[in-house]
């Protein structure tokens, strides 16, 4: 897949069908209009193509709110790249971007990305003030030479999937349904921190992991995740919080990894997220707590053993 992030100085060779969002997630909705695109440009022989602003537009619009995301700028980008897509445009976005007509903005898509077909969602709008909403972009498209494509929704349960509804579940600990939503396990990932290492005590050895402000936490409590360290795949435990029987400190996404024996400090670990076990708690012994952990083990072993991701 090849990036651009300097969208003045582009040059194309082909055609482009294109869309345009932030595709936080790259959840099921957005797989149906990305698949049905990639499939209609290699039909035509033409360059598969989806438009992205950094950062998300509220950041800058709405001045002190703090977006949170589903995915990373390098994970979107990877989801992207394993569909198929040929072309992925970041662009930064800033009050000179925000300001720009509709019109401007996309015969700018025109000219500079050649784009032949714009595939949007039903509530689709860009430039200033969200003038650009699907009936301007239809007489846009008559007069600049693009034809817009409307995809319908994907619905479950009576309701369009989006990327806030996801973010909705997830902070509620449904991960479960979140994953059914995604098409893929929600996962938080970073690098393993030196901790005080109560649970190498306790018998049960952790990998310790701070979470990042920016992305979407799961409600603390302790979940069945399947870890991942060094190219390997590992059934695992993860409890999320403050620790309450301990010190009640930093919020921390705690990892132990079933049958795990090696060292993980410094080392980059990703977690899927595949069930809330219960939630946190705090014992009144360390006999207590260990006990409760043997069984979250033997119930994360059961419930992963029907969860395997697919390669």
């Amino acid at each position: 897949m090849q990036v651009i992030s300097d969208l003045e100085h582009a040059t194309l060779q082909q055609d482009t069908i294109l869309t345009v969002g932030s595709f936080d997630g790259v959840h099921r909705g957005h797989q149906q209009l990305l698949q049905g695109l990639i499939e209609r440009a290699r039909e035509r022989a033409m360059l598969s193509a989806a438009l992205t602003f950094y950062p998300h537009p509220r950041v800058v619009l709405r001045p002190g709110t703090q977006p949170v995301y589903l995915t990373t700028d390098i994970e979107r980008a990877r989801i992207l790249d394993a569909l198929g897509l040929d072309l992925l445009v970041l662009i930064a976005f800033n009050r000179q971007v925000a300001a720009t007509p509709a019109e401007d903005f996309t015969r700018m898509l025109v000219e500079r990305l050649r784009m032949r077909e714009l595939w949007v969602g039903p509530g689709f709008a860009l430039g200033r003030g969200r003038e650009g909403e699907i009936p301007a972009l239809q007489r846009l498209g008559e007069r600049l030479g693009f034809r817009l494509h409307v995809v319908t929704p994907v619905y479950e349960d009576g309701e369009p999937i989006s990327s806030t509804r996801i973010r909705i579940l997830i902070a509620e600990g449904q991960v479960e349904r979140a994953a059914e939503l995604l098409g893929r396990y929600y996962t938080l990932s970073g690098m393993v921190l030196h901790g005080a290492e109560r649970g190498r005590r306790l018998g049960f050895r952790t990998a310790n992991l701070r979470l990042s402000p920016e992305r979407v936490a799961p409600a603390d409590g302790v979940y069945a995740v399947w870890a991942h360290a060094g190219g390997e795949r590992h059934p695992a435990v993860a409890s999320l919080g403050i620790r309450p029987s301990f010190d009640a400190g930093e919020r921390l996404l705690e990892v132990h990894l079933i049958g795990f024996d090696g060292d993980l400090y410094d080392r980059w670990l990703q977690v899927e997220f595949v069930r809330y076990l219960r939630g946190e708690e705090r014992f009144e012994s360390a006999e207590a707590l260990t006990a409760q952990v043997r069984q979250d083990i033997q119930r994360a072993l059961y419930i992963l053993q029907e969860h395997v991701p697919t390669e």
